[in-house]
């Protein structure tokens, strides 16, 4: 017989999740970085990742709050989403669609994030969370700006370079 389960005990899990996964972005960011031909879209990874630190430090305020150790996860789906993005490295490297690709890759990794984010906060406040709906809220915000930043480099650059 399965244990009850509440929602409760799913927040936990979905927290544990985007902390194995902001962790692994963190990972990535740099190689990303790295692999960026436009000065614009490296600046955009460079100050992603110092936000996605701050990402990483919110999570350890919520599981603080929620009387637990910050521990992850295993996320599959964004092991999965940056493997892609590891692809697209390797397979258009010194190409003209490379930032194109990692644009492309990025937003991924932002609309997965957007989600959990967007889910997290839902069910924070259901649970009547309020501190922890602030915290991702906050995060969520910065989520939706740095997707809105990479449609507008993808617009303006990239994709016309890829072209």
């Amino acid at each position: 017989m399965a244990e009850d389960k509440s929602l409760n005990d799913l927040f936990l899990d979905t927290v544990k999740d985007i902390y194995f996964a902001e962790r692994q972005i963190l990972k990535a960011l740099p190689k990303m970085a790295k692999a960026a031909q436009s000065p614009d879209l490296k600046a955009g990874f460079e100050q992603h990742m110092a936000e996605t630190e701050g990402h990483v430090d919110r999570l350890e305020q919520v599981f603080e709050l929620l009387g637990k150790a910050p521990r992850g996860k295993t996320c599959d789906a964004i092991l999965g989403i940056l493997e892609e993005g590891k692809s697209i490295m390797d397979d258009f490297k010194g190409t003209a669609a490379l930032d194109a690709g990692l644009v492309s890759a990025a937003q991924a990794v932002e609309h997965y994030e957007i989600a959990r984010y967007g889910t997290l906060k839902s069910w924070a406040e259901q649970l009547g969370m309020t501190e922890a709906v602030a915290l991702f809220d906050a995060t969520l915000k910065e989520e939706v700006a740095t997707d809105n930043k990479l449609s507008q480099l993808a617009v303006a650059d990239a994709n016309r370079k890829a072209a």
